[in-house]
């Protein structure tokens, strides 16, 4: 260029065609995107990005001047200006994580903290980068005038140069102990660079994982949803009368729950299979019986006129599509036909009633009852306790139970055959008396019983395998830093980005395989195959069978490792840090001898 170029030039050609970019990018995005909000979007991120960016324009101004002064080539200043770049985007990349999310929280907070800046100085760092590379002619023109003035100044300053010549080996030196520290810190910020494509494996595994969650929902729907049913209770219409004895208008219902009541049931369970994914169902045969004490009413009549003629037998279920067979129900010794509805809410909102005839005699009777029902659900099965002395007996051959509820069992057993559990209530356990009459019941806070739940899944493993992710990249990275020191043998930061993307790939390979197979061959067949790849190309730059072979160990203990650790569950915190200590231990004594001042 003929015209003497400035700093100021340069640095408002750098700033303006990063701005440039970024916000073509973000307009980009927002159009493929579109809603309502994409306009304003567009315009908030324009006036966002500018006042934002005025920050780094002034570090421009102040730095880019210092680096066309240095008496080094011009390729290593523009080496350095890549790097003053890298070191804002960092900075503006730190600032995001801190304003969307705090680190210093639980370790979710932390990832997501890491996550955001990562994403943000990626995004940064590629835009200036850009705007970088078509600046070159410029940039090149401004340092190389800055070196012919250089050469100028040391012409007139014959004594000065001299000494500078005579100090050309240690500077050297420093040059080299700069280059390292650069390398440590573009590997650093590499690391973090890295989360990006590990983000967006973390929306996959969540996005299949919600795909599962939707086709389970949709079978659940169609066959039965998660079952909750009462034994059987009386509901017995009264009024007041007057003192001449005339009923008044006012009327109200009372309900008699069972003296006694026993409730055994078997859950038999199905799995059913929906493109890849397995739907966890169930039947159940469930039996109860029990008897009323009907000299409760008596007791607590309180001058109510009980409506004896329209009382009604009531039992209630959660789904009606659950019920397979016609429910057999008997009332002292009588069949009775349950239909669709049910006299009063105070307990349940859905179920089935039946009249049933109660005769003044027999109001100082027990009356015993029993009820049997084949009823198909999904996810769960609970029960009411309404019963003064009741006792529920369940059984299944699914050997993964989850009991639900307030109330855990009394008594269970959980084998690899399946699993018995058994519950005892009293009447001094029911938070309401046998006989209600206004009260209504909390069904959430009585109910109890068990869930079907499957083990966990693989898309809960390979997410928590994707938590890790930070932690194999880091230490894979670290460990190609070591070796290429002591190998005097530099890693170009590119071969470190194919290492970090093979990383990566893995938790693809570990995804769309477990869906076939089994997690843990999932989990083999993926790991083995990403040591062997990253083993084999770092054998092949190190032209070395020993370093292959190293990075082939370390990368199948760490991968053993992190499988250890997704297996674990109460154990996992300190299984984890003990491990995490002992890693940093052995890193600490290869790197013993050293000597980091005179790399």
């Amino acid at each position: 260029m003929e015209k003497e170029l400035s700093d100021t030039t340069v640095s408002k050609r750098i700033w303006g065609l990063t701005l440039l970019i970024f916000n073509a990018g973000a307009a980009i995005y927002a159009i493929v995107s579109w809603n309502s909000d994409s306009i304003f979007v567009i315009i908030g991120c324009i006036l966002a990005s500018f006042i934002g960016s005025l920050p780094a324009l002034v570090i421009f101004f102040f730095t880019i001047y210092r680096i066309e002064w240095l008496k080094i080539s011009t390729a290593k200043k523009i080496n350095l200006l890549f790097f003053l770049n890298l070191i804002i985007t960092l900075i503006y990349g730190i600032c995001a994580g801190l304003l969307f999310s705090s680190p210093f929280g639980n370790y979710t907070t932390l990832l997501y903290f890491f996550e955001i800046s990562a994403i943000v100085s990626g995004l940064l760092f590629t835009a200036t980068a850009i705007a970088t590379y078509l600046s070159l002619p410029m940039i090149r023109c401004y340092f190389s005038d800055s070196l012919n003035k250089t050469n100028t100044y040391m012409e007139q300053h014959e004594k000065r140069a001299q000494d500078e010549i005579h100090s050309y080996v240690p500077q050297q030196n420093q040059t080299q102990k700069n280059k390292v520290l650069i390398k440590a810190g573009v590997t650093a910020v590499l690391i973090l660079l890295m989360m990006i494509p590990i983000v967006f494996i973390e929306n996959l595994v969540k996005e299949r994982g919600d795909l599962q969650k939707e086709i389970v929902k949709n079978v659940n729907n169609k066959w039965a949803s998660a079952q909750t049913i009462s034994n059987p209770y009386l509901v017995i219409p009264y009024n007041y009368s007057d003192a001449k004895g005339n009923p008044l208008s006012s009327r109200g219902n009372l309900i008699l729950l069972p003296e006694k009541l026993n409730v055994n049931g078997k859950i038999i369970p199905s799995e059913l299979h929906r493109s890849l994914h397995n739907v966890l169902l169930y039947r159940s045969e469930i039996k109860m019986d029990g008897n009323f004490q009907l000299d409760r009413l008596l007791k607590n009549k309180n001058g109510m006129n009980l409506i004896l003629s329209e009382a009604k037998l009531c039992f209630g279920i959660s789904d009606f599509k659950g019920v397979e067979e016609k429910i057999n129900c008997t009332y002292n010794g009588n069949p009775l036909d349950l239909i669709p509805g049910l006299p009063v809410s105070n307990i349940d909102t859905v179920g089935l009633s039946s009249a049933i005839t109660i005769s003044a005699d027999s109001l100082n009777k027990t009356i015993p009852f029993s009820l049997s029902v084949k009823i198909r659900g999904s996810e769960g099965l609970q029960f009411l306790p309404l019963g003064g002395n009741s006792e529920f007996n369940i059984a299944s051959s699914w050997p993964h139970p989850s009991f639900s509820g307030n109330t855990s069992p009394t008594k269970r057993e959980i084998t690899n055959d399946g699993f018995t559990a058994k519950w005892n209530f009293n009447e001094a356990n029911l938070p309401f008396d046998l006989l209600i009459q206004n009260e209504n019941i909390n069904r959430e806070k009585i109910a109890f019983g068990v869930s079907m739940i499957q083990p966990i899944d693989e898309y809960a493993q390979t997410m928590r395998c994707v938590k890790y992710a930070i932690l194999i990249i880091g230490l894979t990275f670290a460990l190609s830093f070591v070796m290429e020191i002591m190998q005097k043998k530099p890693v170009h930061p590119i071969q470190y980005v194919l290492i970090g993307l093979a990383l990566a790939i893995f938790y693809t390979l570990l995804l769309s395989i477990s869906e076939f197979i089994l997690f843990d061959y999932a989990y083999i067949i993926a790991s083995t195959a990403t040591i062997l790849l990253i083993a084999s190309y770092v054998q092949s730059h190190f032209k070395s069978w020993k370093a292959g072979g190293l990075f082939a160990g370390i990368l199948t203990l760490l991968y053993s490792f992190i499988y250890i650790l997704i297996k674990l569950e109460d154990t996992a915190l300190l299984v984890g840090s003990i491990a995490l200590f002992i890693i940093l231990a052995l890193v600490m004594y290869a790197t013993r001898k050293i000597n980091w001042y005179g790399l």
